[in-house]
């Protein structure tokens, strides 16, 4: 799922792409969107973009004095993104299209290939939510401090940090890679590991020494767990991975490198309480799910092909070139083929080289038993023959 870099990715991308670009007409939507026809129309309107969390909001402004703007608010549920691409080559699932005044014209599309993204109108943020962790750090973190008794906080850090009412805009690979980063247990009880940060902001609030440099400093050196809610996003961004643009494979695969924790090679996996997959190293933590075992990531090996038959090693061969060329896939698919990756796949390997051996070996068996069987009745014959 997008989360707060790829979003403050995409408002940026809007507005270095639509800058300086005059849109005309009304507001084009796709019969299968999830969301409302937009009751906008202009002969000649700009678009801007500004993000907070896991939301995006895009205003349209009429250039003509006195003309009345729309605000959408945007959640890009699993797989949404913008592209502004030619009129005439609009790419599939575009549930919105925006159309410019130039000729040949081009189009401003809001695509989304699962269908879980979604828009309204209006300029306001979703009223659940807290405060960024990116673009409103020190409110995000007087947010979390000053309501450690909300009982958010009874469960598990790794649950915690996906409460957008406290964390907006952490998701599945942030909370995996902050808590990483701290050799934090992702099942330890989320108000054990920051009422410590409470009591340090106090102290620090009380020594006048620590000027805004010193803090910062320390910051850097010595980061607790709600500055990394904070940093690490920022890593993203600064990096600039366009992690779901499926044009730009190699910024995935320099992504897949910059991840320490979240599906990686050697790194352990549970369900949490809500059956979303946590990646962490070591100890899961006092407050873990009973009755799992935790998962261990392997590094997926090309099979020994004198291991297999030759119809599965064919198989195996053209299919993995085709999977290294595909777009990434989202958090939920790459959660589903790593929990059949253990047990499941082997057994469904097990299952095609059965399927590729039993008729081989049951189809001649029958032409076999009818011949032994004529050749029995012969000789029973030719005897008895003898015989008389």
């Amino acid at each position: 799922m997008p989360e707060c870099p790829e979003l403050h990715l995409a408002g940026r991308y809007i507005n270095e792409a639509c800058g300086g670009v005059v849109f005309s007409g009304g507001v084009e939507r796709s019969a299968v969107g999830r969301g409302p026809e937009v009751p906008f129309s202009s002969e000649a309107y700009g678009i801007s973009a500004v993000s907070r969390g896991k939301e995006l909001r895009l205003r349209l402004a009429p250039l003509a004095p006195g003309g009345e703007p729309q605000d959408l608010v945007f959640r890009f549920g699993m797989s949404g993104s913008f592209r502004l691409c030619p009129a005439d080559q609009i790419p599939r699932h575009a549930h919105l299209r925006f159309l410019t005044g130039e000729s040949p014209p081009r189009a401003l599309c809001f695509i989304d290939v699962r269908r879980f993204g979604s828009w309204r109108l209006g300029d306001t943020w979703q009223p659940d939510r807290g405060p960024c962790v990116m673009t409103e750090y020190q409110a995000f973190r007087e947010n979390v401090l000053k309501n450690l008794d909300d009982k958010a906080f009874d469960k598990p850090i790794c649950e915690a940090l996906l409460n957008q009412k406290f964390f907006n805009g952490i998701g599945n690979y942030l909370r995996a890679e902050i808590l990483y980063r701290l050799k934090i247990p992702p099942f330890e009880k989320a108000r054990t590991v920051l009422e410590a940060l409470k009591d340090q902001d106090q102290a620090r609030k009380k020594n006048p020494s620590l000027t805004l440099s010193k803090k910062l400093k320390l910051m850097r050196e010595n980061p607790d767990l709600l500055e990394l809610c904070h940093t690490v996003p920022m890593e993203v961004v600064a990096a600039e991975k366009k992690l779901l643009d499926p044009d730009h494979s190699d910024n995935y695969a320099a992504f897949k490198n910059w991840l320490q924790c979240y599906l990686v090679p050697g790194m352990s996996s549970l369900r949490d309480h809500n059956g979303r997959t946590v990646w962490f190293q070591g100890e899961p933590g006092p407050l873990a799910p009973k009755g799992q075992a935790p998962r261990k990531k392997c590094a997926r090996l090309k099979a020994d092909p004198e291991a297999l038959t030759p119809k599965v090693t064919t198989h195996a061969s053209k299919r993995h070139p085709r999977a290294a060329a595909k777009p990434p896939k989202s958090e939920e698919e790459e959660e589903e083929e790593e929990e059949a990756a253990d047990g499941p796949r082997k057994g469904h390997a097990c299952g095609r080289r059965k399927g590729t051996t039993t008729p081989t070996l049951s189809e001649p068996e029958a032409p076999v038993k009818v011949k032994r069987s004529r050749r029995t009745s012969a000789r029973k014959g030719r005897g008895a023959a003898t015989a008389v």
